[in-house]
């Protein structure tokens, strides 16, 4: 199977940020591991908070809601392994290189690299996906947890019926054999972008075009297409075999869990999130917004509504 190459990066380093959509944060890369670094965004002050974005896209989903959390936490916003502009190592035949084990592993290293030992996170899409691993991984490192239009990994998958797989259609469209899929995206990485994301409820009126646009470049990357591939083949495979082991041994979510979801979106229309995250997770809260998946970019002020309560409860 041909893979392509990763993608290094030079060392770590913190540079002013130009970027509009953030003005006032820094831009810095961590490495996580051999040949493999992180970029992130940091900024505001307070307590640590750990934001992961989801599919396709980049940390650039939280231009929004920085402003206001950067007033009361330090903010840590990164690209998951394989998107924007960190590393996009070359995949496995297990995938396990971009397991939702491995990928949790990354954001703790990046959070004790920055001298967070205990931090919360809020989490979209992929990136909850991610968070749900670290919090039950390393549950001493996570105080608390958002998480935004998911219902678990297994569940979902289990529970698979024809309306939720013409929905996610990419959920198996990405887990075909590379090249395939990789092949294809990459044929035309913009329309790929706008296509994944304006056939959901809202359309593309939600986004802020510089938002867009750094979407569409980051996925046009070297290595892009891949990495966004193995993120999914890895959650049909590696990750369900982690899921189930946590399942047969009992295992369960550990810090506070709220869950929100869009009312407009496939979750709320083909899952029970709230009763399928208590089965996995002990302390669990939620419902859903009047918006579709992009909670972030579509509802920004009523997620804040909810998060913010939640994130800063004694």
């Amino acid at each position: 199977m041909q893979h392509p190459p990763p993608v290094h990066w030079p060392a770590p380093g913190v540079t002013a940020d130009p970027d509009p959509l953030f003005a006032g944060f820094a831009s810095r890369q961590v490495e996580v591991a051999p040949g493999v670094a992180i970029h992130l965004r940091t900024g505001g002050q307070g307590a640590p908070l750990l934001l992961l974005h989801g599919h396709p896209q980049t940390h650039a989903i939280w231009h929004r809601l920085a402003p206001a959390l950067a007033q009361r936490f330090t903010l840590v916003l990164a690209d998951l392994r394989g998107y924007g502009d960190s590393s996009k190592p070359a995949g496995d035949a297990e995938h396990a290189a971009y397991s939702k084990r491995v990928m949790a592993r990354d954001m703790l290293t990046v959070m004790q690299a920055l001298g967070h030992a205990r931090f919360s996170v809020l989490a979209h899409d992929r990136g909850a996906r991610v968070a749900h691993r670290l919090a039950m991984d390393w549950p001493q490192a996570v105080q608390r947890l958002v998480l935004l239009d998911i219902a678990p990994t297994l569940a979902m998958y289990e529970q698979t019926g024809e309306a939720f797989a013409r929905a996610y259609w990419h959920w198996f469209f990405l887990i075909q054999p590379s090249p395939l899929p990789e092949r294809l995206i990459e044929a035309d990485p913009a329309a790929y972008v706008r296509d994944v994301m304006g056939r959901r409820s809202a359309g593309l009126a939600p986004f802020d075009p510089r938002a867009l646009a750094e979407y569409q470049r980051a996925l046009a990357l070297p290595g892009a297409a891949h990495g966004l591939c193995e993120d999914y083949r890895a959650s049909a495979g590696i990750d369900l075999v982690h899921d189930r082991d946590d399942r047969d041994r009992g295992l369960r979510l550990e810090p506070p869990l709220l869950v929100l979801w869009g009312r407009d979106g496939v979750v709320h229309r083909c899952f029970q999130p709230l009763d399928e995250w208590r089965r996995v997770a002990r302390d669990v809260r939620g419902g859903p917004l009047d918006c579709g998946h992009y909670i972030a970019e579509e509802a920004p002020q009523a997620l804040l509504a909810e998060a913010l309560p939640f994130l800063t409860e004694a």
